[in-house]
């Protein structure tokens, strides 16, 4: 009997391989449609618009590069190989990319381990969130300029406090700082909630057997964060690709990257299919990293929310000394950023920063009146993609990490690609695809909405499948084992407990509508505007005291948001689900 039992069970273990293996059939499709409608709708929904708007601007611009005038030709990517420098800025963007993942991992679980296992009061956390999020509110050239005016040749610091003449501040360093102040706060989004999500229970069992707290750390805390760690380190090091702006103001010529070449390409050379090649070039190293991180966290399992336990039990994850080394830490970084900020707002109610001081709101009557519309443009349509952009990336991340359906892995792939690229050749393969028939967007809210859904959605995707990782997928059986169909079960199980990504893919969505440069710039048009643009073209124009009053407007609209989505997040967070401090998850 035991051996017909086994027998009999076999095949129960091994359907979901087996189903997938056959999915190729039309016959198990069909029944797999019929068997649960809402998740095949939404896998298909889903094709339909990365096919739409990931897969066809990019093969209309892999068209623009590689045919020329109805002829195949390679002439243009054989350019980029063979020149030494076009070689040399792609492999200093692999290493500033690098760099920045590397240092801005760091950076985020520093703050996300303080904020999670410090014990910390609540006006420290919320200070402690407000000063992470300023560099993620603001234009990611923000900290670069501010840089300029502390360390450049008539810096506050370097020329008026220290008295040096001559100094430069062009190059690496000063480009890999700035971006990993910029990029951080994303690692944090990610890293908090998964720590907030670790049951203490584990880490108290380990303490209890006589491990010590460093100890319980190197071999229970930090492995659990692996799929965290991995997956911020991915988004950081495609920002960093993705960022022309940084590298555009403070890399200068010693240090050229390929997005800022790219850039100059078009704006400059008005060399459209060159630029595409460059920029193209850096999807490779991108789709390699991202293959790497998934080999890599696919070997490992993470569970530790079960739904099993009986409560947490409190646990002093660090010592005294180490919670106090960990919160100097954070207080000297805290410090930089804060005085970044401050030397902005300064700048925004001066008449002109290092050279005339006296206080003015001139600043601010001109962008509420030449910028009255690129506000109000703005406004519109960050408010469209915020909660668009958060949906997407919760339910496509779910149905990657939950479901078994033929291409699942190649949905994860295609959805990440709009990050992985620079957003010059995201912001130009757009203009090609939707200049012309049949898809006439260009001129459109749409399609910048559609840029920013697309581009910063993956933000969420990442963020839900690290969370999905540990969670147990016996909640979910359950559910269905009492008859609730997919909808069901994902509305009142699943999403509950993973409302920390959604509202992390939420936040960044709206706040990269609001800060976004790189792909909208190729998108903006007399009828849709934004504010982003008219900081550039006033920093340009180097009328920088209402590219700053700009700048400050901006952190203060996010900010109001931010708290009105954590507020929110609070009153409908259902039983059962982390239990979350502010928007961040922590």
């Amino acid at each position: 009997m035991g051996t017909k039992r086994s027998a009999i069970a076999r095949p129960s273990t091994s359907s979901g391989r087996t189903g997938s293996a056959r999915g190729i059939f039309p016959a198990d499709i069909a029944a797999r449609i019929r068997r649960d409608p809402a998740v095949a709708s939404a896998v298909l929904s889903l094709w339909l618009l990365l096919a739409l708007f990931v897969i066809y601007p990019l093969a209309m611009l892999l068209a623009r590069v590689l045919v020329d005038q109805g002829t195949f030709t390679t002439a243009g990517l054989a350019a980029v190989v063979t020149d030494r420098h076009q070689m040399r800025a792609f492999w200093n963007s692999l290493l500033l990319g690098s760099l920045v993942g590397i240092v801005g991992t760091f950076l985020g679980f520093l703050f996300a381990f303080t904020a999670a296992r410090g014990r910390l009061p609540r006006w420290l956390l919320t200070a402690i969130d407000a000063a992470v999020l300023l560099p993620l509110v603001s234009p990611p050239f923000t900290t670069a300029i501010a840089m300029i005016f502390s360390f450049g040749p008539r810096g506050l610091i370097t020329y008026e406090l220290l008295g040096i003449k001559g100094y430069t501040v062009y190059g690496l360093d000063s480009t890999l700082f700035s971006e990993a102040v910029t990029y951080f706060p994303i690692a944090y989004l990610t890293l908090r909630p998964i720590l907030a999500a670790i049951d203490s229970n584990i880490e108290g069992m380990a303490l209890s057997l006589g491990a010590s707290r460093w100890r319980v750390f190197r071999t229970v805390t930090l492995p659990l964060t692996i799929p965290g760690l991995a997956n911020a380190f991915l988004l950081l090091f495609a920002a960093s690709l993705a960022d022309f702006a940084t590298p555009l103001i403070l890399a200068g010529n010693s240090f050229p990257v390929l997005p800022t070449q790219a850039f100059l390409q078009i704006t400059g050379l008005f060399d459209l299919r060159g630029g595409a090649a460059l920029s193209f070039v850096l999807l490779v190293p991108a789709l390699i990293v991202f293959l790497l991180q998934r080999y890599w966290v696919s070997r490992r399992y993470y569970v530790t929310v079960t739904g099993k336990g009986a409560g947490q039990t409190p646990f002093v994850s660090v010592s005294p000394g180490a919670r106090n080394a960990l919160l100097l830490a954070c207080a000297l970084i805290t410090l930089v950023i804060v005085y970044f900020y401050a030397l902005l707002l300064y700048a925004s109610v001066v008449v002109a920063l290092g050279a005339n001081h006296a206080f003015t709101l001139q600043h601010y009557r001109v962008i509420f009146t030449d910028g009255l519309k690129a506000i109000r443009d703005t406004l519109i349509i960050a408010g469209i993609a915020m909660p668009l952009g958060g949906l997407y990336g919760i339910l496509l991340g779910y149905l990657v990490a939950k479901k078994s359906f033929v291409g699942r892995r190649s949905m994860e792939l295609v959805s990440m690609i709009n990050y992985a690229l620079p957003g010059t050749i995201v912001g130009i393969a757009y203009l090609i695809a939707f200049n012309d028939r049949p898809f006439v967007l260009t001129g459109t809210a749409l399609i910048i909405v559609a840029c920013y859904i697309f581009r910063y959605g993956p933000t969420g995707i990442r963020a839900t499948v690290a969370l999905l990782q540990q969670i147990d997928r016996s909640l979910e059986e359950a559910s269905q084992g009492l008859g609730a169909g997919s909808g069901t079960t994902f509305r009142r199980i699943t999403l509950p407990l993973v409302l920390p990504a959604f509202f992390a893919g939420l936040g960044v969505v709206f706040i990269r509508s609001m800060t976004a440069i790189s792909a909208t710039i190729f998108l903006v048009s007399i009828s849709w505007t934004l504010i982003t643009v008219k900081i550039l073209e006033n920093i340009t124009e180097l009328s920088l005291g209402p590219a700053a009053a700009f700048s400050v407007l901006v952190v203060a609209i996010v900010f109001v948001v931010i708290a009105i989505i954590g507020r929110l997040l609070k009153l409908f967070r259902a039983p059962g689900a982390v239990a979350m401090t502010s928007v961040f998850g922590g």
